[in-house]
């Protein structure tokens, strides 16, 4: 007879936070038994498929061979030192600590750096700064918006919990009555249908959306009626009285929409302008804020951590010694398509490399260090390292959407972290241009 292997009793990892959407949920309870994630509460679908089952690959490779950590990191700095016009990129699965580790091996290397908010949310950030925005905390709108315009956002697909986590769900100190306490007006852009749980449901097609939030705006600014014989005619501006009063009757208004590319339906990308300057000019006749949400992963994190580091949040070149902006030239996708990379180091999950990096990334060299490097298919020549899920196997911090930090728990043992390995790469090329 066979004897069954005991199980250890489970261990119940309390206020993990979780990665999987910009929201960083950080009330998540995660059940580990025998260094293996069995159940998570309080998660969502995206939950589920972050934490899954805390089950990584472990190997370091060098093209075809198994090598030892110590060497992988070696050819990595190597072939950091050697390369004419180094790039590196960072994805997703990463701490604000590994973050910095790839801006300082950027530094160091003298490398062109990127981030898939290049590929991503470029427009979304060019228009905050060269606009501003008047947003605020999750949690200040959770405790003050009377009025929650979802603007033609997947709220329930992409961010299943911020309507009951923030609003409209939630009880807050000025609504005391939570979802009662609020009006929900979903601003449904052609296929891009933002909640069903609504008050009121504003159809506008895409074709209309730029003009419809000008006349929107146009009409705050103005609220005084027009002579019936001058008053604008068309369907942005039908749209925009429609759902003007209900904007200027709130004490607390907040817009929530998505800063994240959406396919469901064609968008003109001048909609970030007109939501920030919407949002600031609201501010005028009431309380407003611009809330953009953002995909999981601590993408948040990369923009504020370069931006701190180097003064810029994407496309930044060190190759003169000196950090310099260039956003429309000098992106991870502009560098390839032209051959100006000959070396590249993919920092954090390479499955999440946008499709048309991937495909340029076919014949460049790329060292690859991050969660499930070993099964990536990026590159030629390449030399990759495995390393645990910031979040899951490691510890450190986060950015919300909202620029909040949480702090990342680990739930269960694995690999070396990112930021560990990319710091060694960096030591590395340090030693080899002074030996040089």
């Amino acid at each position: 007879m066979v004897e069954r292997a005991r199980m250890t009793n489970p261990t119940v990892i309390d206020h993990v936070t979780c990665l999987g959407c910009g929201c960083a949920c950080d009330d998540i309870g995660v059940v580990v038994r025998d260094g293996r994630i069995v159940d998570t509460r309080n998660t969502c679908q995206l939950g589920l498929s972050w934490f899954g089952d805390g089950q990584v690959t472990t190997a370091c490779r060098a093209g075809d061979r198994d090598v030892a950590l110590r060497e992988a990191i070696r050819l990595a700095a190597t072939s950091l030192h050697e390369a004419q016009r180094p790039l590196v990129y960072l994805t997703t699965a990463l701490s604000c600590e590994s973050q910095r580790a790839a801006v300082a091996v950027a530094d160091v290397a003298g490398a062109r750096l990127d981030s898939i908010t290049s590929a991503t949310v470029a427009e979304f950030v060019l228009a905050s700064q060269e606009r501003g925005w008047a947003s605020a905390t999750f949690g200040e709108v959770r405790n003050r918006a009377d009025v929650v315009v979802f603007w033609g956002v997947d709220i329930e697909g992409r961010y299943p919990r911020f309507p009951s986590r923030y609003a409209p769900g939630p009880v807050g100190t000025q609504v005391p009555h939570g979802r009662a306490s609020r009006t929900v007006i979903a601003v449904d852009v052609g296929d891009a249908r933002a909640t069903a749980d609504a008050d009121e449901h504003v159809a506008v097609a895409p074709a209309d959306e730029l003009a419809t939030l000008t006349a929107i705006e146009s009409l705050v600014r103005s609220p005084a009626a027009a002579p019936p014989h001058s008053e604008p005619t068309g369907a942005s501006w039908v749209t925009a009285r429609e759902i003007l009063p209900r904007l200027l009757a709130a004490r607390y208004l907040a817009i929530v929409y998505d800063a994240e590319p959406d396919d469901r339906a064609s968008r003109t990308p001048a909609r970030f302008h007109a939501l920030a300057s919407l949002a600031q000019t609201l501010n005028q006749r009431t309380r407003c804020a611009g809330i953009a949400l953002r995909a999981g992963g601590n993408r948040p994190g990369a923009d504020s951590v370069l931006v701190a580091q180097t003064g810029y949040p994407f496309a930044v070149d060190f190759a003169r010694g000196h950090p310099r902006y260039d956003p429309h030239s000098a992106s991870a996708l502009a560098l390839l398509r032209r051959a100006d990379a000959d070396v590249v180091l993919i920092v954090g999950d390479p499955s999440l490399v946008p499709r048309d990096i991937a495909q340029a990334l076919a014949d460049v060299r790329c060292v690859l260090i991050g969660p499930g490097a070993s099964g990536s298919p990026l590159g030629a020549s390449r030399v990759v390292i495995d390393t645990g899920i910031d979040g899951v196997h490691v510890g450190g911090t986060a950015l919300r959407a909202d620029d909040v930090p949480v702090p990342l728990r680990m739930s269960v043992p694995g690999p070396p972290s990112a930021a560990a390995v990319v710091t060694a790469v960096a030591t590395a090329v340090l030693q080899l241009q002074r030996g040089a």
